[in-house]
Order: structure tokens, then sequence, then C-alpha cells
């Protein structure tokens, strides 16, 4: 996990945060709402027809005091706050709002904690088995109101509203992602993010936490196998496509993927050194913030071509880069400003793709 000194501030990360409902039809966000018992519930997490992310339920987990006043609560016939869900393509409920809450019944139930409460001498220490019949059942019995939104919805919209509901730790798009594509995508980028390739290649400043480093691999995925051609503008719903595709690829061509990332990082590192993805100049030796858009085409251009003929020709490219990098206005602004813009983005691409040409010829691996 990144230190709070190593994590640095992103540049040429341009975000589609700020979205909001109007690039798509209303009458498209489709939610219903269910009624259910904490034990229907955890018995169709069990069966896994709700999925809970397991990265969030490690990472963010309430402490006990906590989840003993939710179980508190629910004794006491405190009426809760209601769950949000999202319907997968697979007829899965991925839980949108509400993950805390659900892990805390999951947990308690199965009698993983016993309870905090000092001012309640009958419930204080006491684990699930350890309650009376008739409060084993008020805790079962407790009705859960699930607000479902329908797996038709647009991934925009799915992403603004994952935003809009989330009542708990504000999350990152990238870790909306996660809980909502989970699966052999989700699992490769978490284990190339952990790669000491990847970490030295990004001088370990990508921050862990929010999913930043797995975002970047998810662009990369994105650019390699959906290509320029299928960016229209949109970044989010460009990864979501990447990471249902990814789900879809099978062993044989997610290990593909791998072969080609590593070889990416190794290319970039040996050409770059500590500078890899970042603007600098010849003979610069401190090292500037990590540039995403740099990411993107450097990332993937140098993903094509065998890892000998990149140490061999490292100088050559470096010699073509720089000027790119530090004399063209147009790519300079490429990376730099507005930088999801589909005109910035091809830009880009096609200035680095002459270079590659030029330095490379035909040489694809």
């Amino acid at each position: 996990m990144n230190t709070p000194e190593e994590v640095e501030i992103i540049e040429g990360l341009d975000t589609d945060e700020d979205a909001s409902f109007g690039d798509y039809p209303i009458d498209t966000v489709l939610i219903r709402n269910e009624n259910r018992t904490v034990h229907d519930v955890l018995r169709r997490i069990e069966k896994g027809s709700f999925v809970m992310d397991p990265d969030f339920q490690r990472d963010f987990i309430w402490k006990e005091d906590k989840q003993s006043k939710l179980i508190e609560s629910v004794l006491m016939r405190i009426p809760l706050p209601v769950f949000y869900l999202a319907e997968n393509s697979k007829g899965q409920m991925i839980v949108v709002d509400g993950l805390q809450r659900l892990s805390t019944f999951q947990r308690f139930v199965n009698n993983e904690f016993s309870l905090k409460l000092p001012d309640q001498s009958e419930l204080n220490n006491k684990k699930f088995q350890d309650l009376s019949p008739k409060l084993q059942n008020r805790v079962e019995d407790c009705n859960l109101i699930l607000y479902v939104i329908d797996a038709k919805v647009p991934a925009q919209a799915l992403l603004d509203i994952f935003e809009r509901v989330n009542s708990g730790l504000p999350l990152t798009r990238q870790q909306m992602r996660n809980c909502l594509y989970m699966g052999p995508a989700t699992r490769f980028l978490k284990a190339e993010a952990s790669t000491s390739l990847f970490l030295e290649a990004t001088g370990r400043s990508l921050d862990q936490a929010t999913m930043r480093d797995r975002e970047l691999i998810n662009r990369f995925c994105a650019f390699r196998i959906l290509g320029l051609k299928e960016y229209r503008g949109d970044m989010d719903d460009f990864l979501a496509q990447t990471l249902e595709r990814m789900n879809e690829l099978g062993t044989s061509g997610l290990e593909k993927l791998s072969a080609n990332f590593r070889s990416s990082m190794k290319n970039n590192r040996v050409v770059f050194g500590k500078h890899a993805f970042r603007k600098h100049s010849p003979g610069q030796s401190a090292r500037s913030v990590f540039n995403a858009s740099l990411w993107d085409v450097m990332s993937t251009g140098l993903s094509f071509y065998p890892e000998h003929l990149v140490e061999a020709r490292a100088d050559e490219l470096r010699k073509v880069f720089y000027p790119l990098l530090n004399q063209d206005n147009g790519f300079i602004e490429s990376i730099s400003l507005g930088t999801n813009q589909v005109n910035r983005v091809k830009y880009r691409f096609a200035k680095t793709q002459e270079m590659f040409k030029e330095v490379f010829g035909d040489h694809t691996s």
C-alpha cells in the first residue's frame, strides 16, 4: 500500500466525474423496489446471487462498535435506510449502497463478532448464537427495502446513480467499476497492479486505495483491446466496455494481454527509466508527476514491439520522442488539457504512432 508521501497527483487525467443526467434518455433509468428480510438476503449472498466486492469488505470494513450500533438499531426496530443494488447481465445483484450494513449482518449472523454495547447489559459481548430465539428472529426477520437498478440502464447512468446514492466512504469511478464488473477482468487488473514490473515502471506513485493503479491498467487494456476507433469521448463508458469484453476473453486471451502489458512495462522502463510516463527533458534529474495521457500512448504503443528491438533502438526512440514532448505544441496540449476529447486523444496517438513507425518500421511483435 502506498504511503501518503508516495502518492502523487496525476497529470493528464481528464475525468468524466462531473457528467450529469442528460446524456441519455431519462426513461432509460429503470429502478424497481423490493422488500426482503435479512435472512433472505444473506441466503442469496451465500448462493452468489448477491455480489459483495471482497476488496471493499477487506479495505473499508466498519469498526465493531459501529457494527454493534446497527444490530442494536435492528433489535430496537428502528427502520434502516434503503439499500441500492445494480442487476448485471447475469441476473446477479451488485451491492451499490449498503455494503457495510450487509457485511455487518453477515458477520454477526455467522458469529464473527460480539456486540460492543456497554450501555446494554443484556446485549453487551454477546454473539448472535448467544441471543434469545426471540432476538435472533428479530435480526433475521428485519425487513430491508431494496432499490434495484435494472441491467438495461446505460453504463454511464449506472455510474452516475452509483455516485449519487452511495452513503458510505466516497468511491472513485474505478472502485465503482470494480464492483459492477467483477470477474476475470477485475482480477486481471488487481494481479497486474501488484507486479514489480508495473510498480517499478510507475515509480510506485499510483494510489492503490482509490484503485488509481488499476484504472491506468484498465486504460491500457481499453486502447489495446477496443482500439482508438472505438473511443467516442466518454472514458467511463470506454473503460466499462473494456471490462465487459475482458470478462469474455477467456484464459488464453488474458494471458496474451498480460504478456503484452508486461512487455510494455519493461520497454518503457528500459527507454525512460524513472521518467517513464512523465514529461521530462534529456538529462533531467528530478522526476515529474505521472501523466495519464502519456501512459495511454506509450504503454499501448510499446506493447507492440519486441523487447530486444526496443532495447537496441532506445537511443533512437529518445531522440525523436523529446522534440515531440517538448516542442510540438499540439502534442503538449493533447496530453495536458481536455485530454479525454476525441480530437486530442486521436492527435496524441497519431503522433506517437508516426514516431514508432519511424524508429521501428513494421517490426511489431
